[in-house]
């Protein structure tokens, strides 16, 4: 019993640390990362559906849905090098699983059967708080491998070096726990402000000549440098869960 009032209090330490700073950021949300000009609204006609079912991707009302079913993508009609994104995403379900990918070559989609994820690209992740919960409730201690607060990584032939390839975090109660180690491609974030599923986040996304920065909800928490390779698609991913887009801005830089 007093095992699981302390797993209890720890799945609701990680609630509390995952929201409590994003109370001090939340005024100048919207405004801030889309002054100036040169920024383009990107719609889900932007994106190609490479390996969706018809109903994978839909959009409602200037919300871009994804089923998360099949696992797949959906990837810009054209390639990008330097540029500026901003999006707001919501998760419906507790626990969902999608993200943003940055700089994915072709061969990422060429021929990509139904059910298959980009084969390679700079993930930046979109992830419930649900997941890292779930983790935290079916092993008994909290993951030493991912965050559920934007992650920023490689994925397949795609490299990165990351910005904070370890970290070590203080739940709400003071204990500590470490993600990640030196080694790691995977970037972690310096803050855990990503909001649980139903309500909207805010993601700012900086690609510039190899460097990928991340800020949630305001704040820069991730990235890395030496991105290989630094040209390409960018694509939304479906994997598993209901989740949505909007306010989609982008603007290409030199």
């Amino acid at each position: 019993m007093r095992t699981l009032l302390r797993l209890a209090t720890a799945v609701g330490a990680l609630v509390a640390l995952a929201m409590a700073p994003f109370v001090l950021q939340a005024a100048p949300l919207k405004k801030a990362f889309v002054d100036g000009d040169g920024w383009t609204p990107l719609t889900l006609a932007d994106f190609v559906n490479v390996n969706g079912d018809a109903s994978t991707w839909t959009e409602v009302d200037g919300v871009i849905v994804t089923t998360g079913k099949p696992l797949g993508g959906a990837r810009m009609k054209r390639e990008l090098t330097n540029f500026e994104l901003v999006l707001e995403w919501r998760h419906h379900d507790f626990g969902g699983n999608s993200g943003v990918f940055v700089w994915c070559p072709e061969p990422a989609f060429t021929d990509l059967p139904p059910g298959t994820l980009p084969r390679s690209g700079i993930e930046v992740q979109v992830l419930d708080l649900g997941y890292e919960q779930q983790w935290l409730q079916s092993k008994g201690k909290p993951s030493d491998w991912f965050t559920s607060h934007g992650d920023v990584f490689p994925v397949g032939s795609s490299t990165m070096t990351a910005f904070t390839p370890e970290i070590t975090y203080r739940d709400a109660d003071g204990t500590e726990f470490k993600v990640g180690n030196p080694k790691s491609s995977r970037c972690f974030p310096t803050q855990r402000l990503v909001l649980p599923a139903g309500q909207w986040n805010h993601y700012y996304v900086r690609a510039i000549n190899g460097e990928v920065r991340l800020w949630v909800n305001g704040v820069e928490v991730s990235g890395g440098r030496d991105c290989v390779p630094a040209k390409g698609f960018l694509a939304l991913e479906a994997e598993g869960a209901r989740c949505e887009y909007r306010n989609l801005r982008l603007r290409e830089l030199p």
